[in-house]
C-alpha cells in the first residue's frame, strides 16, 4: 500500500466513531473491581467514593486534551516512548520505554490476570489462593498462544469483548436503579470515621485513574479524522464524560442494591450486586460476561505489549535485541510478547491485584505528567511545529492536568512510600541498562568502521 493510500484510509475517521472509539478504549475492567478499592480506602463511606469518579473523570479529560497535541504533531509508531523522547531526549524516551516494558505493561497484565482468576474461582466455588494464581497464569499464556496464530485471532476477540463489557454494565445499572432502594445513602458520610480525606482521595484517585487508563491513546485519532481541530476536543470531552457519567451511574446502582462497607470487603462488588438482584444463577451469567471483558482487555494489552520490546529491539535499544526483535512465520513479536508475559507471570504470584494497578499507575502517572509539562515546553522551544490540533484554554488545561498528575504522584508518595520506592527502583535499573546499551553500540559502530576503513 502506498503512502497516498495509507493517507487517504487515515482521514475517513468523523466524529461519531471517533467518539465510540473513545469510550470502546476506556471501558475496561477497572469499573467492575475498583469499587472494592475505593470503599475500603473511604472506610465505607460512599461520598468520597463517588466524588473520585468525577474527580477522576475530569483530570482524565484535562489529561486527554492536553497529551492529544503532542501525539497528533508527532505520528511516529512507539507513543508514549517517542513523545517524551521527541520532548526531552534519548535517555529519558528509553526510560519510559524501559518502564512500559519491565513495569507498567506486566504489572497490568499479572493484576487482570489474578482479577480474572478470582472471580473463576468465585463462579466455580473453589476457596484456594493456589488456584487463583495457577488460573491467571494459565489464562496469560493461553492468550498469547492465540496470538501467536496471528493478528485475525486477536481481533476476533476485541471484538467479542467489546460487546460483552457494555452488557453486565446495561443490566446492572438498569435492574439496580428500577430495583434497588431509592434511600440509600449516596453523599453521607464523605470518608468513615477517623479518616484523612487528603489520604483517603489519593488512594481511591490511583483506583478511578485505572478505570480510566486508555487515554493516552485518544490522541492517536488525530491523523485519521477528518477535522482532527474540531472533532478531537470533542471526542476526548464527549467520550470521557460520557464513560464518567457511565461509571458514576454504575457506582450509584451499585450503592442503591449494597452499601460501601459491604463493597468494601468483596473483591468483585459487581458480582455482589448482581447476586442480590438476579440470584445466584443471574450472577453467573453477569460473571461470565465480565469475565469475557476481563479476558478481551487482558487479550489487548499483551496483543499490544509484546510491540514493546519488539520495537526497542528493532532498535538494538535493549540486551538480547537479537531474540526480540524476530517475528514469528504469523508476523507476530512472539518472543517479546513472551519477554512481557515471563514478567507478569512473575508478578502475578503476589496475587495482588491492587497493588499491581496501583503501582503501575503510581509509574506512568510520572512520565504522563512530564509528558503534559512537555506539550508546555514544546510550544516555546518549537513554537513552528505543525499542530493539527491544539489543546484548548491554553494553558488552564495543561495546568490542571500537570496539578492532577503531580497530586496523584506526590500524595502516593506520602502515603504508599513502600510501593512507591520498588516502582521507582525498578524503573531506574534503566539507568545501567541505557549505559551498556549505549557502550555497546558505540564499540559496534566503532568496530564497524574500522572494518570498512
Amino acid at each position: 500500500m502506498n503512502e497516498n493510500s495509507n493517507q487517504q484510509l487515515r482521514k475517513t475517521i468523523g466524529f461519531n466513531a471517533a467518539l465510540s472509539t473513545v469510550v470502546g478504549i476506556l471501558i475496561g475492567s477497572g469499573v467492575f473491581f475498583k469499587p472494592q478499592a475505593i470503599y475500603s480506602a473511604t472506610h465505607g463511606g460512599p461520598g468520597l467514593g463517588l466524588l473520585a469518579w468525577l474527580i477522576g473523570g475530569l483530570i482524565t479529560i484535562a489529561a486527554g486534551l492536553t497529551a492529544a497535541e503532542v501525539s497528533a504533531s508527532i505520528i511516529k509508531p512507539g507513543g508514549l516512548m517517542v513523545y517524551l523522547e521527541e520532548i526531552y531526549g534519548e535517555r529519558i524516551g528509553f526510560l519510559t520505554g524501559w518502564m512500559q516494558l519491565i513495569l507498567f505493561v506486566p504489572a497490568i497484565v499479572a493484576a487482570l490476570g489474578i482479577i480474572f482468576a478470582q472471580e473463576c474461582v468465585s463462579l466455580l466455588g473453589l476457596n484456594n489462593d493456589l488456584y487463583v494464581i495457577a488460573i491467571a497464569i494459565g489464562v496469560i499464556v493461553f492468550i498469547v498462544l492465540l496470538n501467536s496464530l496471528g493478528a485475525k485471532f486477536g481481533g476476533a476477540i476485541q471484538t467479542a469483548s467489546t460487546i460483552c463489557k457494555l452488557l453486565p454494565l446495561v443490566i446492572i445499572i438498569i435492574c439496580g436503579l428500577m430495583k434497588g432502594d431509592s434511600a440509600a445513602p449516596m453523599i453521607t458520610p464523605l470518608v468513615g470515621e477517623g479518616s484523612n480525606i487528603i489520604s483517603v482521595l489519593s488512594q481511591v484517585l490511583i483506583a478511578t485513574l485505572f478505570a480510566y487508563d486508555g487515554w493516552i491513546y485518544v490522541g492517536t485519532l488525530a491523523g485519521e479524522m477528518k477535522n482532527p481541530s474540531k472533532h478531537l476536543p470533542m471526542a476526548i470531552v464527549g467520550g470521557i464524560s460520557l464513560v464518567m457519567a457511565v461509571y458514576l451511574i454504575i457506582n450509584v446502582a451499585y450503592l442503591r442494591v449494597v452499601s460501601a462497607s459491604e463493597m468494601a470487603l468483596v473483591s468483585a462488588p459487581a458480582t455482589l450486586v448482581a447476586s442480590k438482584l438476579f440470584g445466584s444463577i443471574g450472577a453467573k451469567l453477569i460473571s461470565i460476561g465480565i469475565l469475557v471483558s476481563v479476558f478481551g482487555t487482558l487479550n489487548g494489552f499483551i496483543l499490544t505489549g509484546g510491540r514493546i520490546p519488539y520495537t526497542m529491539a528493532s532498535e538494538n535499544r535493549i540486551p538480547f535485541s537479537n531474540i526480540f526483535s524476530k517475528l514469528n512465520t504469523n508476523g507476530v513479536p512472539l518472543n517479546g510478547t513472551w519477554l512481557i508475559v515471563g514478567l507478569s507471570i512473575l508478578y502475578s504470584l503476589s496475587g495482588q491485584f491492587n497493588l499491581l494497578t496501583d503501582l503501575a499507575i503510581f509509574v506512568i502517572w510520572i512520565f504522563y505528567t512530564m509528558l503534559f509539562i512537555g506539550v508546555m515546553k514544546l510550544r516555546k522551544t518549537k513554537p513552528q511545529m505543525e499542530r493539527p490540533y491544539k489543546v484548548p484554554l491554553y494553558p488552564i488545561i495543561p495546568i490542571v492536568a500537570i496539578i492532577g498528575g503531580l497530586f496523584v504522584v506526590v500524595s502516593t508518595l506520602i502515603t504508599q512510600p513502600k510501593n512507591s520506592i520498588v516502582g521507582l527502583v525498578i524503573t531506574l535499573i534503566e539507568l545501567p541498562v541505557y549505559e551498556y546499551m549505549k557502550k555497546k553500540n558505540s564499540n559496534k559502530k566503532n568496530n564497524n568502521n574500522e572494518i570498512s576503513a
